[in-house]
């Protein structure tokens, strides 16, 4: 076909009449699918109207307060029954509990265990509880709450904590709430009431405690209670609840945290800074099952316990003696290992023997086990590898200032270090 041909086709009326009905065929395709997606775009523009005018709505119908878990508690208030506390001697009270414990929830510790934990909670806000696993750190710390009537919280530690805000909570800018933790509202319940309030920080090392409880150290250093106030948010609203104080939240006196550390690769080591403001607890092995005579609850006051222990230090003052043999063990730590108590231990020790006392036991046993934990352990960050001997001579200064083998744990401290290095 030569291009006469060819050009004769595309100009006859059969190929201009099939042209042109293509070309309509198609202007309404374009015609019809404008339509519909024109009469979409406003069945969508509807939907979205529609929600936008219900979340407008909502947002009008939400209530103005961005607490409703404080505000919940607020209003609670007025319905919250007094317990009932009693005022036991610190000796019953350490018997009460570990009978308590052994009858109620089949929990056995030793009674020098429960004393150091009693006398613990006299000197520090703060009690790490170490060991081995399996040796009742957390069970412990729960059957303590269980005791008083006022069930202790347990706060389980994320690795990634970091700040505050993981204790806390935070303000959400979205939904312009806060998120209100656990912990934040049983700080707040605590100001209402006069029970003392266990908070389990549990495996607290998990991630690293100066970090996400850097503030909490601080304030529970302030010595007056009153003063001990933490920022929950920076501004004030008019519909916060009631003990929300320009976006501040009191810190209470009776409150206590409890936290549980193990030591192996999954943990971080726990500073100095922590250490010295903490008491510890080394549960390092299971107690022998007994039966208990009797059990119940004890509820005790945070304001009684806390008399408790003043009417103990009172009564039982740390000797003479005792106080010229610290000097001693002073002068000797700094002299040869640059180890000193400071001020801060010297407060602990003159709380933590009277209330030892108080609880039942020898002033000697009380002090050999603060030493131990709060004095001794400095030399675990020391090079110790090529000090064996001055180890060794360490041990025996102690069997002289003390008498032979009477400080156990410290020599047995010691002698641990030297193994290790």
């Amino acid at each position: 076909m030569n291009v006469e041909d060819i050009w004769g086709t595309l100009t006859s009326p059969l190929f201009v009449v099939i042209y042109i009905v293509i070309v309509v065929v198609l202007m309404l395709a374009i015609v019809i699918s404008v339509i519909v997606n024109e009469r979409r775009f406003n069945s969508f523009s509807d939907r979205l109207g529609k929600s936008a005018d219900k979340a407008e709505e909502a947002l009008k119908k939400a209530p103005e307060s961005r607490f409703d878990a404080l505000k919940k508690l607020d209003a609670a208030r007025a319905t919250m029954v007094p317990t009932p506390f009693e005022t036991p001697t610190l000796k019953e009270f350490c018997e009460e509990f570990r009978n308590f414990a052994a009858g109620k929830m089949r929990l056995y510790y030793d009674i020098d265990i429960i004393r150091e934990f009693i006398a613990g909670l006299a000197v520090s806000h703060i009690i790490i509880l170490q060991g081995m696993s399996g040796t009742g750190k957390t069970s412990l710390a729960f059957a303590f709450g269980e005791f008083l009537s006022n069930p202790s919280t347990v706060i389980p530690v994320q690795p990634m904590w970091k700040e505050r805000s993981d204790l806390l909570g935070y303000y959400n800018e979205f939904t312009k709430r806060f998120n209100e933790t656990l912990l934040l509202q049983k700080i707040y319940e605590a100001n209402m009431r006069k029970d003392i309030f266990i908070t389990i920080l549990d495996e607290l090392n998990i991630a690293r405690v100066e970090y996400y409880f850097a503030e909490f150290l601080s304030l529970l250093e302030i010595p007056e209670a009153g003063a001990r106030y933490l920022e929950v948010v920076s501004d004030h609203w008019k519909d916060d609840p009631e003990q929300l104080e320009g976006g501040r939240v009191h810190l209470p006196d009776n409150m206590w945290f409890l936290g549980t550390a193990n030591n192996d690769d999954s943990t971080f080591a726990i500073s100095d800074k922590v250490y010295d403001r903490a008491m510890v607890l080394n549960m390092d092995k299971k107690s022998e099952p007994f039966i208990a005579p009797s059990f119940r609850n004890v509820p005790v006051s945070a304001e009684t316990f806390k008399k408790l222990g003043e009417e103990a230090v009172a009564a039982n003052p740390v000797t003479e003696e005792t106080i010229e043999k610290l000097r001693r063990v002073d002068k000797y730590l700094y002299e040869n290992y640059r180890i000193s108590f400071g001020n801060r231990i010297m407060k602990q020790i003159n709380t933590y023997l009277p209330v030892y006392v108080a609880c039942g036991g020898e002033e000697i046993d009380a002090l050999d086990d603060i030493l131990a934990k709060k004095v001794l352990r400095k030399l675990e960050t020391q090079n110790m590898t090529y000090r064996a001997a001055d180890l060794e001579a360490l041990c025996e200064f102690f069997n002289e200032v003390f008498g032979a083998d009477r400080m156990v744990r410290c020599l047995a401290t010691v002698r641990r270090i030297a193994r290790n290095g």
